[in-house]
């Protein structure tokens, strides 16, 4: 056994049926007096409806969150933040509410409650990814970790089941790339085989029937997990190409992680076995990659970046992004190997 580090971080989790319903004693509990209810556009009457639950402790809401957290939506956020004098941030939805609440919560160390409501993953991460001209550049910072995440399986049966497919695909990414992290540790292994398992066995379920409550109990428990894991360990190539093509394309979050991720994963296979060898546990069966492209088929998630909108020109744009600023991977770097890997997973073949 070799020596590691495990650090725990702070944050409070609160996992069930119904337990959307202790968010008022969770807010008292911080000492918030003026909270602010954050969004995106598609849910401001949800927004609007927890806020009412909140009494006199909120001051309403800002329903204007975006994928990959703009810096020019965070900016407009910022001001109602300050005209209203909030004490707090809670966020509900997926991944791009709780990046605006990060955001937020780094320029001004104002605590937050995140209730998701996809299996984005993020709220358990002290990871804050921004866009700014077109470029997604990521830090980390406890400033950014909620201090409260409400966990309510009963708020994801109406997650349509298309985004359940891709959201889930997307958690499961996380694990995957914990498995051969740079500084990765047997805890956090443990937790990223068992998220993994979680959700393969759950997506198609929920894909089959999406008002499945045992299968929704099972993927948000698995993105629980794979969240952990995103919080826990530094990731590899396949987070960075999907910043890039977020950044550079605004294509949809959890969509690009869905198609990215097998190609990625075979990019590195042959270098990280043991890490293979958890995930096809895991997935039940060899050749993890292809397990992984066949998963997202049976969810019916797209499987072509041409699909969600990438231009074929933009291919040669991904490999230079890739290679200007470089991060950790297990297997270096090769211009002709990532161009391969994008050209596949923008033309939708299964991994090579």
């Amino acid at each position: 056994m070799q020596g590691f580090v495990y650090e725990r971080l702070p944050a409070r989790v609160i996992f069930g049926h119904g337990t959307f319903r202790r968010l008022p004693e969770e807010v008292a509990g911080l000492g918030l007096e003026r909270a602010l209810v954050l969004a995106t556009p598609q849910q401001a009457q949800e927004a609007e409806r927890l806020a009412a639950t909140l009494a006199g402790r909120c001051v309403g809401t800002f329903a204007g969150a975006r994928m990959h957290t703009p810096v020019e939506v965070t900016a407009e956020a910022l001001e109602t933040v300050t005209a209203r004098q909030a004490d707090g941030l809670i966020a509900i939805g997926g991944g791009s509410t709780t990046g605006l609440a990060k955001a937020i919560a780094l320029r001004t160390d104002l605590p937050q409650i995140v209730v998701p409501t996809t299996y984005a993953g993020s709220e358990m991460t002290p990871i804050l990814g921004e866009t700014t001209d077109g470029r997604k550049t990521t830090q980390r910072s406890l400033k950014v970790l909620p201090e409260v995440v409400i966990y309510d399986v009963d708020l994801t049966l109406t997650l349509p089941a298309g985004l359940s497919g891709t959201s889930g695909i997307n958690a499961i990414a996380h694990a995957v790339e914990a498995l051969y992290a740079r500084d990765g540790d047997p805890i956090t292994a443990l937790m990223a085989e068992e998220g993994i398992r979680a959700l393969a066995r759950a997506l198609p379920k929920i894909a089959g029937d999406p008002l499945d409550r045992a299968a929704r109990g099972d993927a948000l428990y698995g993105a629980f997990l794979c969240g952990a894991c995103l919080g826990a360990v530094g990731m590899a190539l396949h987070h960075k190409l999907c910043h890039i093509l977020g950044g550079a394309f605004d294509l949809p979050h959890a969509q690009t992680h869905a198609i990215v991720l097998p190609h990625a994963l075979a990019y590195n296979a042959a270098a990280v076995p043991q890490a293979v060898a958890r995930i096809e546990r895991a997935l039940g069966g060899v050749d993890a990659p292809r397990r992984l492209h066949d998963l997202a088929g049976a969810v019916a998630a797209p499987r072509a970046l041409r699909d969600v909108g990438m231009p074929e020109a933009g291919i040669a744009r991904v490999a230079d992004l890739a290679l200007a600023n470089p991060s950790w991977n297990p297997v270096p770097l090769e211009r002709d190997g990532i161009e391969r890997l994008i050209r596949r997973a923008w033309e939708g073949l299964p991994p090579a």
